[in-house]
């Protein structure tokens, strides 16, 4: 099978398409032929190896897992011997977690692992996306945020993958959402639901009025420091971007401050955990209070050119690769 492979870490470059084996499920495994696979922030990051201490889960000095990408929708095609949540035929999406990458045109999953049947409104590009922004975001609001009805929340990064779905859930959890992008695509957001629509080129957020139960940096590109004073006394800043400075932030506020700042990584929690948030997520879409914004769809041969495009820094929605 067709599929892309690095062996080193790099630029995007260092990203090859070959060919591999076709994988075999094991007993407790379902074979997907995968039909489209997302491109993400992470998958760039992971490349390059970057932030550096990162390499101590996927590699210290070269990747652990030599196959990108972890998102994917298709079709079961295989199912191991003990397998019963999933038949032939079935319509998946998921996650492949520190495994078998999904940018190939197969990928085997755990049947108790992050896959689930597709929502019945979602084609496979959309489905293949879903875990990205959809997920990891479900799980900084209602989760490490605990939103409630009628708090306020800024959403820093607002045009993005997480961004896009974080505005929506806000609004389908009842809060007043404040979205911060490029003027560019405020049009875009406001349909997503904002209420307030700021452009990061023509407004210095540290003068705002306004103070919020949460800030959502969904892109890691807020100054901690000189923007806690946005937070109201018992507010809270999420970001799913870890660096030191964030680090130094999450223990000072938990010793010494009212105000926290809070970091996750969504891919690392319990899989049961996952499971249950794709489980609420997927009837959110089916309810047609979230969809998923694609802005590119890339041929498996070309991915280079989604992860340039991720590094340019506009990207907005989700970006898709089909084998």
């Amino acid at each position: 099978m067709q599929a892309i492979t690095y062996q080193r870490y790099g630029a995007p470059e260092v990203l090859q398409t070959g060919q591999l084996e076709l994988p075999v499920p094991k007993t407790n495994e379902v074979r997907v032929k995968v039909h489209a696979a997302s491109v993400t922030t992470a998958d760039s990051m992971m490349r390059a190896g970057v932030p550096r201490f990162g390499r101590l889960f996927i590699g210290l000095t070269r990747p652990r897992h030599t196959t990108t990408g972890t998102g994917f929708a298709g079709v079961v095609d295989a199912v191991g011997s003990a397998v019963k949540r999933f038949r032939v035929g079935d319509r998946v999406f998921g996650e492949s977690l520190f495994g078998a990458g999904s940018h190939a045109e197969y990928v085997c999953v755990e049947q108790l692992g992050v896959i689930s049947r597709m929502p019945q409104n979602l084609d496979f590009d959309q489905a293949a996306v879903l875990c990205d922004g959809g997920l990891t975001s479900l799980s900084f609001l209602r989760d490490v945020g605990q939103l409630q009805a009628g708090q306020c929340i800024l959403i820093n990064g607002a045009s993005g993958s997480l961004g896009t779905a974080a505005v929506q859930l806000a609004k389908h959890f009842g809060a007043t959402v404040t979205a911060v992008c490029s003027s560019a695509n405020a049009e875009l957001v406001r349909s997503l639901g904002a209420d307030e629509v700021i452009d990061y080129r023509n407004q210095d957020l540290r003068r705002l009025d306004t103070k919020f139960d949460l800030i959502y940096d969904t892109v890691g590109k807020l100054a901690v420091s000189k923007h806690l004073h946005l937070l109201k006394p018992d507010g809270q800043l999420l970001s799913p971007v870890l660096t030191l400075p964030l680090l130094f932030q999450v223990i000072r506020t938990r010793l010494c401050d009212s105000r926290r700042v809070r970091f996750s990584a969504t891919g690392l929690r319990p899989v049961v955990v996952l499971r249950d948030l794709m489980r609420e997520l997927k009837q959110i879409v089916e309810d047609g209070h979230c969809r998923m914004v694609i802005e590119k769809e890339y041929q498996l041969a070309d991915i280079g050119d989604a992860h340039r495009h991720i590094e340019g820094g506009h990207k907005v929605g989700n970006l898709v690769v089909r084998p």
